[in-house]
């Protein structure tokens, strides 16, 4: 099983983020686009890893109070266009203890440093980024999740396989 550790978008913040990619697209930017429900930002990259409930068990000690993040501007790895995040300082604090849980637990993750960033658009197929306009949206995280990523016939598919909710909230159905 092919597994991440990610907070997931409200619809306000995929919509934004829906936006800037439309700006590209009309910017003749091509490449392979980030599917609107793939729209995530990710904490820990665990990859493949056979027992998701021990990751779950790790992630329970992991306490966090609900932080705050939004849009901030974009910037490139190579190949691999990103929306940047501007976040307070539980965001950063929130990665090192999951990071820390896994470690403690064996369960293996990618070292890289945390750089939070939101994929747009892989292969973008031209070298500068064109100017866009930066929706300004935010949202309060109060939750962070398991997931799950399949490939699929057109695009990876990522599935939702547990949470774990920041201090003082209150799972709602």
């Amino acid at each position: 099983m092919r597994l991440f550790i990610a907070v997931n978008f409200n619809d306000d913040i995929k919509g934004a983020l829906a936006s800037i990619q439309e700006q590209l697209k009309k910017s003749n930017v091509h490449g392979r686009y980030t599917a609107y429900e793939n729209l995530h930002l990710t904490l820990a990259f665990i990859g493949e890893y056979g027992d998701p409930n021990a990751v779950l068990d790790a992630l329970a000690g992991v306490k966090f109070k609900p932080f705050n993040l939004r849009l901030d501007g974009m910037g490139s790895f190579g190949s691999v266009w990103w929306a940047g995040i501007d976040a307070d300082d539980e965001l950063k604090r929130c990665a090192s203890q999951v990071r820390h849980a896994l470690a403690q637990a064996g369960i293996g993750f990618d070292k890289k440093r945390f750089s939070p960033h939101i994929t747009l658009v892989r292969e973008p197929g031209v070298q500068v980024i064109p100017s866009v306009e930066i929706p300004n949206v935010q949202m309060t995280v109060r939750e962070i999740s398991l997931m799950l990523s399949e490939r699929g016939k057109r695009s990876m598919i990522y599935t939702e396989l547990g949470t774990v909710l920041a201090e003082d909230t209150e799972r709602t159905v």
